[in-house]
């Protein structure tokens, strides 16, 4: 009988467990474009359209920051991945979704658990309808019970929780290398900043001296007869609104030097970076490969960890589906119970039953059909983040080409604009020098070609900076075949 019932169950089950309800996932298409409106700048190698570089040397690679050639950038950036605290909240989580999928495997198997107990009892002689002649003083109850609880997934249930779970830790993964390609991206900028700052300080530590110069000038043709008190009093504004300047750029750069040891987790009073103002001259602009529009999507670990989500959604509604058909599961019970330690584990003292379980919600006022919808809802949501993530990527990515773009341009207008001015200011020293001209135009340009000196710095600081925004925009070497398959 025992093995007749345990072939009618199996008969009937084994075609059963292979069904799943629920729709089969197919990745949503994002909206996407056949290329880019905006054109790389004319320093980029690749002109015929922005496609991956050859050879295969100049794709991005997982140190994307080489490209910008410098050994300092390079010694910060190697200490984010082993000291970054952020990353290593990142981390756990991953770790933490990666244990989700053991946790949803365990119900694949039974659940088997023990709870021996020992008792005695007595039964009292004056309760109701009590045979007298059973009454005794008082017996043991040793029992040693082993339960088993098995749920049968005839539709899919369990295994589309596993899958959600997989995919979940598949988007974890995809979130732990986009917080670690913003850290990475976000280090660079501010050295850059930092960079830029020592180069704003050593020029207007310059202009203090040109200016001091100046005063000392001004004060002995002063002196001489030869020019007015007026002149010294403006070549002294001159000098303290430059020595301000200095002052204020000092403010930028801790703030800078500060940020950049949070990021490689230490404290600002343990990193201390020596000045290293950046030669505009010298100064590597990389050539940074791009890629067709279609390829971006696997690029990014922010769209592949959304397109991650859209997948667990989507076995979320298949699970929600299941609860409208019977639930099978087989429950059993097996063990040892005796009066006495002695007989306790006798072969008489054995017991067991087993047998399977159907059950199913008759009525539930709709509650089964709302979870459904609500899971419905959740999938067109994360379908939606999907494609808006997707949409952000080209945005930046049009953004970081247009502004590299426009920016070498720039620099090339401003670079003529601050040779004229210095060129100016020359011009009318010389004819301050020999009374042709007041101080006033000395001042006036003095002016002129100190915010043009600036400014070519600032436009080099946004030129880097779009520069690494571009390569955080494409990803920055990652591709949807590093996320682990679990």
């Amino acid at each position: 009988m025992r093995k007749a019932l345990t072939l009618t169950v199996a008969v009937t089950v084994l075609p059963l467990a292979g069904c799943m309800v629920g729709p089969k996932y197919k990745t949503p298409a994002a909206i996407t474009a056949p290329s880019f409106k905006e054109t790389p700048p004319a320093s980029f190698a690749e002109q015929d359209g922005w496609k991956p570089g050859q050879p295969s040397d100049t794709k991005l690679k997982g140190d994307w920051w080489t490209l910008f050639q410098d050994p300092q950038l390079n010694e910060l950036e190697a200490k984010v991945d082993s000291a970054n605290q952020t990353l290593k909240a990142a981390e756990a989580n991953f770790r933490s979704a990666r244990a989700q999928i053991g946790y949803a495997r365990s119900n694949e198997a039974p659940t088997i658990g023990v709870e021996p107990s020992i008792s005695a009892v007595r039964e009292s002689e004056n309760q109701p309808y009590f045979n007298n002649t059973v009454a005794n003083n008082g017996e043991g109850n040793f029992v040693l019970p082993v339960d088993l609880n098995y749920e049968i997934d005839l539709w899919g249930r369990v295994r589309r929780g596993v899958t959600s779970a997989r995919e979940q830790a598949q988007a974890s993964d995809a979130d732990l290398e986009s917080a670690r390609l913003s850290l990475h991206a976000e280090l660079a900028l501010d050295y850059f900043g930092l960079r830029l700052a020592d180069a704003q300080e050593k020029l207007l530590d310059d202009t203090v001296t040109a200016y001091q110069s100046a005063v000392e000038l001004t004060q002995d043709r002063f002196e001489g007869g030869a020019a007015p008190q007026s002149d010294v009093a403006q070549a002294k504004t001159q000098l303290d609104q430059a020595r301000v300047q200095r002052t204020d750029i000092e403010v930028r750069r801790t703030q800078y030097e500060h940020a950049i040891a949070v990021l490689i987790g230490k404290p600002p009073a343990e990193l201390t970076l020596p000045p290293l103002p950046l030669d505009q001259a010298s100064q590597v602009m990389p050539d940074i490969p791009g890629v067709m529009p279609s390829a971006l999507l696997e690029r990014r670990p922010d769209i592949a960890a959304d397109e991650r989500r859209v997948a667990s959604a989507n076995e979320q509604i298949g699970i929600a589906q299941a609860a409208f058909y019977p639930t099978l599961s087989l429950s059993g019970v097996a063990g040892f119970q005796g009066t006495s330690a002695l007989n306790w584990f006798n072969w008489p003292s054995r017991f067991w039953a087993v047998g399977p379980a159907l059950s199913q919600t008759v009525f539930d006022a709709g509650r089964r059909r709302a979870t459904k919808n609500i899971t419905v809802a959740q999938y067109d949501a994360t379908v939606a983040n999907y494609r808006q993530t997707a949409l952000t990527a080209f945005q930046q990515v049009e953004d970081s080409l247009a502004a590299l773009r426009i920016l070498e341009n720039e620099a090339q207008q401003q670079h003529e604009a601050t040779a004229s001015a210095e060129q100016s200011l020359d011009l009318f020293q010389t004819r301050y020098e020999g009374g042709v001209d007041t101080y006033l135009q000395v001042v006036t340009w003095q002016t002129a070609a100190l915010n043009n000196q600036r400014n070519d710095l600032d436009i080099l600081e946004r030129r880097l900076d779009a520069s690494v925004l571009l390569v955080k925009a494409l990803g920055g070497g990652w591709d949807t075949t590093k996320i682990p398959t679990l």
